[in-house]
């Protein structure tokens, strides 16, 4: 049985450890490796949030006509659940419209009407409600300084979920349940947001119609009341007259989307259908008139047959703008399940005449609604990815250096070796064994140095930008702002990340194989050293 030549494994190791330049080497891969996979699991983390997000906003499946809405949508609803591959389905209407904040400003925004209990099962609405009661703090929360923690509030809390649930709220005065909003977090800016992820009430001045000044706690589940405006459309999508209406706030939601947090409103399905004329409602047709006699002649009173019909009354049902679906399976292939969807609308049409046909209803994902940001950010992942290995070939150029002038000092050295009996592929396979080596021990550093970046790089972030603050208090008494990720810009209001084992194990693999590639001219001019003239090498 053929057994390694033992001077292969003593040669190693003490190069690798009796040698500067060699942990150098290792060094440029510890640091090419950390930087190609920090980069990846922060771009792979974005995209990963960035779809994860959708799917946790609209569900797997959205099926919309825009602007004027389709009926019979319960049908749909229907058979849509009675197919086993669906979870969930909820009806939905989205429309842009205009709400008027505290001292009378005013801003567009994107109002979702949604029944609470369906869109709950469909998406995680329940869970992206912000005010509820809490028995454990958050995992950044050390200091436990949330004020849901609070046990005197408990039940205000309590109260607040529920009608966020519900979106609805009781009113004082009357007693009943009436529709409420349930706000962005970050809608009208109401909410200082914590170092730790959290929010708490702002306290400041509002500046009354008569100019006075009032400090406020504005909490605004507790008594806040807005003013909502929409335009209805007609069954041609002509915009008709304004509708405004004045709601109080039930909850605010926090989806992790800064833009979703910033513009968009929330309220109940059955108003919004009421304001933008959606809802059931009765209509009179009257017959054409006699195209004999557009006029309608003259009739005595006793001449019935020439009397105009009476007016037909029907009833037009409600309509939504879309109907969002949640996948049974949530490992499933989301582009097979869309077409099952496709396939289940087009049953429907086919019953329904008054609804738009399967061709040119909208079915998709949350991926093929917002296709171009996020591809986008695929093509910026895969053009970084490609910049940063280049990048990373410095290591190879690197061992390729430190390996050329190592042989030509130990050139007496080989030429012992081959003097003993030493093969020409042994002594290559020293130089192959020793960048093995430096890969080795550079791309296992590496990765745990990535690891340790990449799981703590919002402690890590949070920690420069506070550092930043108190050198620009003490050297210049105004804070640097070292803060990089900003979730206006990002979207995200943390840095996502996500270490994949099959990306960490591929950018190790190529960290040890960038350093074979370094050492193999190297090796290759070692073991054609002839051993004579190698002995006599000054």
């Amino acid at each position: 049985m053929y057994s390694p030549p033992v001077y292969q494994a003593l040669l190693t190791r003490r190069y690798l450890t009796s040698k500067v330049m060699p942990l150098l080497a290792s060094l440029a891969v510890v640091l090419c490796t950390a930087m190609v996979l920090i980069t990846w699991s922060v771009m792979g983390g974005f995209l990963l949030n960035l779809t994860q997000a959708g799917r946790s906003l609209i569900g797997d499946v959205r099926i919309a006509w825009p602007n004027v809405g389709f009926p019979h949508y319960e049908d749909l609803i229907q058979r849509l659940e009675e197919h086993p591959e669906v979870e969930a389905a909820s009806p939905i209407i989205e429309t842009f419209g205009m709400i008027t904040l505290l001292e009378n400003r005013t801003e567009g925004i994107l109002i979702r009407g949604i029944d609470g209990e369906s869109f709950a099962r469909v998406t995680n609405y329940a869970d992206t409600l912000w005010w509820k009661p809490l028995d454990e703090p958050m995992q950044k929360d050390k200091a436990g300084d949330d004020v849901r923690l609070e046990p005197g509030d408990r039940d205000l809390l309590r109260r607040v979920y529920d009608d966020g649930l519900s979106l609805t709220e009781i009113d004082p005065d009357t007693g009943v349940r009436e529709s409420a909003l349930v706000l962005g977090i970050e809608v009208g800016g109401w909410n200082v947001r914590t170092d730790w992820g959290g929010y708490y009430p702002r306290v400041q001045f509002i500046t009354g119609s008569d100019g006075s000044s009032e400090m406020q706690n504005l909490f605004m589940p507790a008594g806040g009341e807005l003013t909502v405006l929409v335009v209805p459309l007609d069954s041609r999508g002509r915009p008709m007259e304004a509708v405004t209406s004045r709601l109080p706030v039930a909850n605010e939601f926090e989806s992790g989307l800064y833009d979703v947090d910033r513009q968009t409103v929330l309220m109940d399905l059955k108003a919004l259908q009421r304001m933008l004329r959606m809802h059931p409602a009765k209509r009179v047709v009257r017959s054409d008139r006699d195209e004999a006699d557009p006029l309608g002649g003259f009739f005595e009173e006793d001449d019935t047959a020439n009397a105009a019909p009476e007016p037909e009354i029907v009833e037009d049902p409600g309509r939504v703008t879309a109907v969002l679906v949640k996948q049974a399976d949530p490992d499933g292939d989301v582009e097979a399940f869309r077409e099952r969807c496709r396939a289940i609308y087009a049953e429907f049409a086919a019953d329904h005449p008054d609804v738009p046909g399967a061709g040119s209803i909208g079915v998709e994902t949350w991926e093929d609604a917002n296709r171009m940001m996020i591809g986008a950010v695929k093509k910026e992942t895969g053009l970084v990815l490609i910049i940063f290995t280049f990048i990373s070939f410095t290591a190879v150029f690197l061992v390729f250096a430190i390996f050329w002038a190592m042989i030509s000092e130990k050139t007496k050295d080989i030429g012992v070796l081959r003097a003993l009996g030493a093969s020409r592929m042994g002594v290559a396979w020293v130089w192959l064994r020793y960048g093995l080596a430096i890969g080795v021990v550079g791309s296992l550093f590496g990765g745990l140095l990535a690891w340790a970046i990449v799981t703590n790089i919002n402690e890590i972030h949070e920690g420069i930008a506070l550092s930043g603050d108190w050198l620009g208090r003490n050297l210049t008494g105004t804070p640097w702002n070292w803060y990089i990720w900003d979730p206006k810009v990002y979207v995200f209001k943390e840095i996502p990340h996500s270490i994949e084992p099959w990306k960490a194990a591929f950018v190790l693999i190529g960290g040890l194989v960038s350093c074979l590639l370094g050492a193999l001219l190297p090796a290759a001019r070692a073991a054609r050293m002839h051993p004579v003239q190698a002995l006599r090498f000054e």
